[in-house]
């Protein structure tokens, strides 16, 4: 691994009682693959919108690359590298999967969609399905989101952030509401697209063998704070985590 690319310094922020990050430092090198564990409003979520924008930190900065890019916008935030993928996947249900991919094509252009040209020229229909390709579901291209399994879902949500050629990857529960035998076989298809592509990956996850299976360090969130920060195998023994996260103590 080289340089951190992501890095929060003492990141705070509280909705009116609630803390929902308290400084909050982390530093992730290029290539890394982590993984973020906690239980609902532990932090996780919150932790990923101000990385890519949606929330603003009420102190402390979040560099990229070097940059400050605590008060940029989410667009401008994607622009620059930074994606995301969501726990329920963010389609246009009335598109079809392909029509689907060339919007994402579309918007991630480094020249913005013009009103007068068409979005579905040949050139990006075929850049479009070589994505889907990559994720094993060009099969699907010409059907709509109430024909897909949710783990075809899935997949297709995370191939519309790729379609930007991403530097860093935030996944939230990549397999979540997805079928017990699909998990495995999804989770080794996105790590695998996003490992070819040098793209640094921090998920969110409730499942501890995809936890164990998949990520080098674990990040371990309880009210707001980051309770452990190590290889899975130390934090899901530590016995903190295991009181308040994952709730294992004897």
């Amino acid at each position: 691994m080289s340089a951190d690319v992501l890095v929060t310094e003492t990141v705070n922020k509280t909705f009116g009682a609630i803390t929902a990050a308290q400084d909050v430092t982390v530093a992730v090198p290029q290539g890394a693959v982590w993984s973020l564990i906690g239980a609902n409003g532990a932090g996780k979520t919150t932790f990923v919108n101000m990385v890519t924008g949606y929330v603003k930190p009420d102190s402390g900065r979040i560099l990229f690359e070097g940059s400050d890019i605590t008060m940029l916008s989410p667009r401008q935030i994607t622009r620059l590298g930074i994606r995301r993928s969501f726990q329920i996947p963010q389609l246009c249900a009335e598109l079809s999967v392909l029509e689907n991919m060339l919007v994402s094509l579309s918007i991630n252009d480094t020249e913005p969609p013009s009103f007068w040209q068409k979005a579905r020229s040949a050139s990006d229909v075929e850049r479009a399905m070589g994505i889907l390709e990559q994720f094993k579901i060009a099969d699907t291209y010409d059907r709509l989101m109430g024909e897909l399994s949710a783990g075809v879902r899935k997949l297709l949500d995370i191939a519309m952030a790729i379609s930007g050629a991403p530097r860093v990857m935030l996944l939230d529960e990549p397999t979540s509401g997805v079928a017990a035998e699909e998990k495995f076989p999804i989770m080794d298809l996105v790590m695998e697209v996003l490992s070819a592509a040098d793209v640094t990956i921090l998920f969110v996850e409730h499942d501890m063998d995809i936890v164990t299976r998949y990520s080098q360090r674990v990040l371990a969130f309880y009210d707001g704070q980051i309770v452990a920060n190590d290889a899975p195998d130390e934090v899901l023994a530590d016995e903190v985590v295991q009181r308040y996260v994952t709730g294992t103590a004897k």
